[in-house]
């Protein structure tokens, strides 16, 4: 029997994906989003079993969750420097939205809930190989931010609310209706192929873990399908795997293994503080979960992806930072020229 499921954050690089993948088992799928970046599921809109909703999480009508079988709430302001831009706006969106549609499904009687939380909660790492029982040491906004959003909804959970909170590492690889430029893989991919040149910062021996979009995508899924909740109620799994934690100075050495003319420039600071070496071990026991593809998979696809023009690499909307940027200064511009409301 096919499902009903809310999907917010859907305009994203995730989300846009995930939308499709879904669709692909036959579901119903509500893709909620303010489509900041764009009409990016316009190629999907004449499937039946889409609903486009452009809306907010913090104010979005709660009918919209009725009949909904499954929430998967991947919306937030998605990356660290992001996130301080404007850290009351993300405390909104990432903490209080989050538990806003966590406490409306559950109010009407939507079944399951999952969280897209993040490895970035754990920070500067304090110990190697680092599990869902570790301690937290957030030095961002947004981690701190998944923290507060996590442990509320969480609480929320009972024997007819079941929810799971899936901490993603790192993502990596193609996303053709939303790329990010700004997540490690993918941003040296790019400075390799158009530059010849990638730079490792505070001397590459941060530890990230790493995972690919279509596998963070398939431990979704796994939860969505997941019959048996007493495995997942509650229950937090850090998504990824222990032979993708690599430190930066790694990740350019295999970067260069597909580019033989590249220079990497190492410099000794790095704004970034966090370090953090995850295991993986809890979704492969308890769920079956294994990926499917590696860092050498997402280099050639975004390689291939540039290689082929399919990626618009100069696109504003490929660095989330710089976008939202842009549309503040823009919204800026507009108030100060217009008049009596309107432009012309």
């Amino acid at each position: 029997m096919s499902k009903k499921i809310l999907l917010t954050g859907a305009g994203g690089y995730i989300g846009s994906r995930m939308v499709e993948k879904i669709l692909e088992t036959g579901d119903r799928v509500l893709a909620l989003d303010r489509y900041f970046f764009g009409d990016v599921l316009k190629d999907l809109k004449n499937n039946s079993n889409l609903t486009i909703i452009k809306n907010d999480t913090r104010f979005f009508d709660k009918q919209i969750l009725k009949d909904v079988d499954v929430v998967v709430d991947l919306a937030s302001i998605s990356n660290d420097p992001a996130a301080e831009l404007v850290p009351t706006l993300t405390r909104e969106i990432n903490h209080e939205g989050a538990v806003r549609v966590a406490r409306l499904a559950k109010e009407m009687g939507v079944k399951k809930f999952i969280f897209s939380s993040s490895c970035s909660t754990y920070g500067h790492g304090k110990e190697d190989k680092l599990n869902e029982l570790s301690d937290l040491a957030p030095v961002s906004e947004y981690a701190k931010s998944k923290i507060a959003a996590e442990k509320e909804i969480l609480d929320l959970s009972n024997d007819d609310f079941c929810v799971t909170s899936l901490r993603n590492a790192t993502v990596y690889g193609l996303s053709r209706r939303r790329m990010r430029f700004d997540l490690i893989i993918n941003i040296m991919t790019l400075h390799a192929w158009k530059n010849k040149k990638i730079f490792v910062l505070g001397g590459g021996k941060q530890w990230r873990p790493l995972v690919h979009i279509d596998d963070v995508i398939k431990a979704f899924l796994m939860v969505v399908d997941e019959n048996d909740c007493i495995k997942i109620n509650k229950e937090i799994f850090n998504v990824g795997s222990n032979d993708q934690n690599y430190q930066v100075f790694q990740v350019a050495q295999i970067i260069k293994n597909h580019f033989s003319d590249l220079e990497i420039d190492v410099t000794p600071d790095d704004p970034d503080a966090r370090t953090y070496n995850v295991n993986f071990d809890k979704i492969n026991s308890v769920l079956g979960y294994q990926v499917d593809k590696t860092v050498d998979d997402g280099i050639s696809e975004i390689k291939k992806a540039l290689d082929n023009g399919v990626l618009q690499y100069d696109d504003k909307r490929t660095s989330t930072l710089g976008y939202y940027k842009f549309l503040m200064e823009a919204d800026e511009t507009l108030r100060e020229v217009k008049l009596n409301g309107k432009l012309f």
